[in-house]
């Protein structure tokens, strides 16, 4: 199983963009293009769906080597035995979230500025994501950040910082320059014709193009 702290590319299946019925499918074209992580976001269902979708996606992550993020719901994490499980800013705590998932699964956070980012490292998270870089329709409400604290951030928080929001195979030679050295992808990869092949080419690019994580 991939360490979080090796992981560069980290891919999310968001029913906003698939369907229940595709997520096990997804989750298999996902991995097989190189995913290094992968969550499972679904917002609007229930928590009885999301375990039911989860339970799809372990044996497929897990014959990988891919860790397997919950977005939200500590209990369905702490009851399928996930990897790793992701907190927003209006969400529970990374102290909460460690006591309900237990100490083998990863906490993550969700970060959108650099007071943010310090924070999240104080608070004991194991990754942060760094974003939104660019507006995105993921998440339509969020104002986007843009490139310019990437390289603090990395300066000034020692853990994990994927970058996320708007991340795609245009912008990514930009990204990389400003400094990140792990990134999000959602609908980039969700909404291609050749899933697999967009990841693919994408982690090959990343891994040219930007120098080993060092923390």
């Amino acid at each position: 199983m991939k360490r979080i702290q090796d992981a560069r590319l980290y891919g999310i299946v968001d029913l906003g963009y698939v369907s229940a019925e595709n997520v096990e499918r997804m989750t298999g074209l996902l991995c097989d293009g190189g995913v290094d992580v992968l969550q499972l976001r679904a917002k609007k269902l229930e928590k009885n769906e999301v375990e039911r979708l989860a339970r799809l996606m372990l044996p497929v992550t897990r014959d990988h080597g891919v860790p397997l993020v919950i977005n939200d719901h500590l209990e369905v994490a702490a009851a399928v035995g996930s990897e790793g499980v992701h907190v927003g800013q209006d969400d529970d705590a990374v102290a909460r979230a460690r006591a309900v998932v237990g100490a083998g699964c990863f906490v993550g956070k969700s970060t959108h500025s650099l007071e943010q980012a310090v924070a999240a490292q104080d608070e004991g998270a194991d990754y942060i994501g760094f974003g939104p870089l660019y507006a995105t329709g993921t998440k339509p409400d969020y104002v986007p950040i843009g490139l310019q604290d990437i390289a603090e951030v990395h300066r000034r928080v020692a853990l994990p910082i994927f970058c996320i929001g708007g991340v795609n195979a245009g912008r990514l030679d930009e990204i990389v320059a400003a400094g990140a050295r792990r990134v999000v992808v959602v609908s980039a990869f969700l909404l291609e014709a050749d899933v697999s092949g967009e990841v693919r080419a994408l982690k090959q690019r990343l891994t040219a193009t930007s120098s080993p994580p060092s923390e």
